[in-house]
């Protein structure tokens, strides 16, 4: 028999009329014969309420009990799903995640699953139930709520899928797959049937929104074949899973954008040792997470010395340099917070030369500068200003002919 796990996030959850339809789904799944265990978010907007009320309290809220409060999000849920369920003819049973013993470490508000005990959940499928459990939540070692952060529903969904080894995870979603690019810029993008971990992780990571890294990573590491799948259409979605050596893989598979960057350059800085962690410590020390780096060497001994960060850090990150540059006696400091970073991906890249040079021929026909590059095994990354982000995409994905399937 089959062991389904299905996760539906707070759109989908975000009324009576959309958790009576979730309750439909799972009761389709059902009745095909598979056991089914439901993983669900709070209700749309509900989370955000919660934060707002403990602020109206506090600007800074205790983290322990915020979780205690940020967990009742989820408890409305799988009650109301488990009503909905039996009002439907079938029998359920919710489970908080302190009930099912998700085990997590006690960093509270972004905690990390250890453990899960599936035994009450196993003994529960093999009546005959639906099992509903609260996601984004869990139980640390002194018995205090903890909560996982962004994207947490997911992450407990995956990590159940490993612990009770089911046979796929399904992560239902406002959209019906994951596509060779965003359709709103491109409306030839194309519904992928399938991709491997491996390059999911790399689309999570450089922008595209549809799943969490975490709960990737954690895909990835216990071998939990992931569907994205629609809330409100039918469809097979796409499948995530380990990469398939039978299969010849397509030249690419999707293209993705990073709104959120911004460009840091310390100019005419010593080049000799240590220097890039004198100017980076600084920026570590803050918090400040650094993305593509590039350092060029000049021919009077210094250096130019440029990276990315977040959008949302870039006056912190300036602020700082400029102390940096003073202390180096560099010539200055230069900044830019209107640029985008669009990559390729594909397992295909490693079996096909020329796409490096196909992609930059293709932007340099459009007059689209290239300010940043980087590269791994399986993507390549190009900064170019921000007015030449729709252009780009387009003009990449035609190059690369991503709106024709690869079967």
């Amino acid at each position: 028999m089959a062991l389904i796990v299905q996760k539906f996030g707070g759109t989908s959850v975000g009324s009576v009329e959309r958790i009576r339809a979730v309750a439909d789904k799972a009761s389709v799944a059902h009745r095909t014969g598979a056991q089914v265990v439901v993983v669900v978010s709070a209700m749309s907007g509900e989370t955000d309420r919660l934060i707002a009320l403990a602020k109206n309290i506090t600007p800074r809220p205790n983290p322990r009990e915020l979780d205690v409060l940020l967990a009742t999000g989820e408890q409305v849920t799988i009650a109301l799903l488990c009503m909905a369920l039996e009002a439907s003819g079938q029998r359920a049973r919710s489970y908080t995640g302190a009930q099912v013993h998700i085990l997590t470490d006690s960093a509270h508000n972004k905690a990390r699953i250890l453990d899960i005990n599936g035994q009450r959940v196993r003994q529960d499928l093999d009546t005959g139930m639906i099992v509903v459990v609260a996601g984004f939540q869990g139980v640390d070692k002194k018995g205090n709520i903890t909560t996982l952060g962004r994207g947490g529903s997911d992450t407990t969904a995956v990590a159940l899928a490993a612990a009770l080894k089911a046979d796929e995870c399904q992560i239902f979603t406002d959209v019906d797959g994951v596509y060779t690019t965003d359709p709103r810029i491109v409306p030839e993008a194309r519904r992928l049937d399938r991709l491997t971990y491996e390059e999911m992780l790399e689309m999570a990571s450089l922008g595209a929104k549809v799943l969490q890294i975490r709960s990737v990573e954690f895909a990835s590491k216990y071998n939990v074949p992931l569907r994205v799948l629609s809330s409100f259409a039918e469809g097979g979605g796409t499948l995530i899973a380990p990469e398939d050596a039978s299969m010849e893989q397509p030249l690419l598979s999707g293209i993705t954008v990073n709104r959120d960057e911004a460009k840091l350059t310390v100019l005419g800085v010593p080049d000799k040792p240590g220097i890039a962690a004198h100017i980076l410590g600084p920026i570590a020390d803050a918090n400040i997470e650094v993305d593509m780096i590039i350092q060029n060497v000049g021919a009077d001994g210094t250096t130019d010395f440029t990276f990315t960060v977040h959008r949302n850090d870039y006056d912190r990150a300036l602020e700082s340099l400029e102390k940096v540059a003073r202390d180096l006696a560099a010539r200055g400091v230069e900044g830019d917070n209107k640029i985008v970073k669009i990559s390729v991906v594909g397992v295909g890249m490693r079996s096909h030369a020329g796409i490096a040079s196909k992609m930059f021929r293709a932007l340099a026909e459009e007059g689209i500068n290239i300010r940043m590059i980087s590269t791994s095994e399986i993507k390549i990354s190009v900064v170019v200003d921000e007015k030449y982000l729709e252009l780009g995409v387009r003009t990449l994905h035609s190059a690369f002919s991503l709106e024709k399937s690869s079967t």
